[in-house]
């Protein structure tokens, strides 16, 4: 029976192993420095606390400090760490892996540069490796919309895999697919992971709409909410991933796709990313918000504020136009200039009136 690792023990990492398992593989699941918690609950009674389910018979859960036998004959890895642990898990990794190594990651973000470049998370990631090595190393990636407690619950869920190997990605498809996991890969891993991150960015700002509806009291006694506004900050999201996916030369029909609006729908349902914006709806300031929200990791400000520090140089050079983006303009005066800036809808779709 083949083993896999998944190192990060969190939610969706773990969750990865129901199907695998399922497949009939074993799975050797490895909590980070983070996780110590959650393997101390695993190894006692093979309770993960956080997904609140028994694992599979064949999970077997290592602590940080057991990585060397857990990583022996494996497969592939699975990162399991979120955005803030792609350079650890790369420094990691790197003096225990070799070039035949193969990596699938669950992350979702990006990195930025003051020049206005856009980098992928597992492009970062394999920056950590050593140079002879990198061009070598298998990394793929999953995008798309998936709640890790449905995962884990065998619900029905749709995903692509990307990578820049086909061969590599239809690989990691023939071990995950699923009668519950339904996996289409491509060769774009790119337009893939842009798309998947910037839908975080977006779903704080559809959560902003929830804060102005408790700001006014609620549902009026008509039952009227302000789904409208919602709707139309997830519908301005989806036109601005196409933006920035088509300015970026990636595949724009991504925006529209289980990336972009399968994921901000899922994304905008619930979770921290929802729950900063509306808290920000409420007029505080994001210092004000995200202080509420000590000790999670706020995967939806780290984007706004990656993508801010590129936008300045965008503009400059004329590779975004301001205008298209009115949504991530308020999104980073919001979480990178900590502001509460005025909301100005009249602007939002006239990229888009014929």
């Amino acid at each position: 029976m083949e083993k896999i690792a998944i190192v990060g023990s969190g939610l969706m990492g773990s969750a990865m192993a129901w199907p695998l398992t399922d497949n009939g593989y074993e799975v050797n699941l490895v909590g980070t420095h983070l996780d110590d918690d959650i393997i101390h609950s695993c190894k006692q009674n093979r309770f993960h606390p956080r997904l609140k389910r028994q694992l599979p018979n064949n999970v077997t859960p290592f602590y940080l400090s057991e990585l060397d036998d857990a990583l022996k004959d494996v497969a592939f890895i699975v990162s399991g760490v979120n955005s803030n642990g792609v350079r650890w898990i790369g420094e990691t990794l790197a003096p225990k892996v070799d070039q035949n190594t193969k990596i699938i990651a669950i992350t979702k973000g990006l990195e930025a540069t003051e020049k206005g470049e856009l980098i992928i998370l597992p492009d970062v990631m394999r920056a950590q490796f050593p140079a002879q090595i990198q061009d070598n190393i298998s990394i793929a990636a999953v995008g798309g919309p998936c709640i890790a407690g449905e995962l884990a619950g065998r619900r029905q869920s749709c995903v692509y895999f990307g990578s820049r190997e086909l061969e590599t990605v239809n690989m990691f498809r023939a071990y995950f697919h699923t009668d519950y996991y339904h996996v289409w890969t491509t060769n774009d891993i790119r337009s893939l992971e842009l798309a998947v991150a910037l839908k975080n960015a977006y779903a704080l700002g559809v959560g902003v709409a929830a804060g102005m509806l408790q700001v006014a009291g609620g549902a009026d006694p008509a039952g009227a909410y302000m789904h409208n506004l919602a709707a139309a900050f997830f519908a301005r999201g989806c036109k601005e991933i196409h933006n920035m996916l088509a300015a970026q030369k990636a595949n724009p029909e991504f925006a529209y796709s289980l990336p972009g609006a399968g994921d901000l729908y899922v994304t905008s349902a619930g979770g921290r990313s929802v729950t900063l914006g509306r808290l920000m709806g409420t007029g505080l300031r994001y210092d004000q918000a995200s202080s509420q929200l000590a000790g999670e990791t706020l995967e939806s400000a780290l984007v706004i504020q990656q993508i801010g520090k590129a936008l300045p140089a965008l503009y400059e050079m004329g590779k975004l136009h301001k205008e298209d983006f009115p949504m991530m303009n308020f999104l980073v005066d919001l979480v990178v200039n900590n502001q509460n800036p005025n909301l100005d809808l009249d602007i939002f779709f006239n990229d888009v009136v014929v």
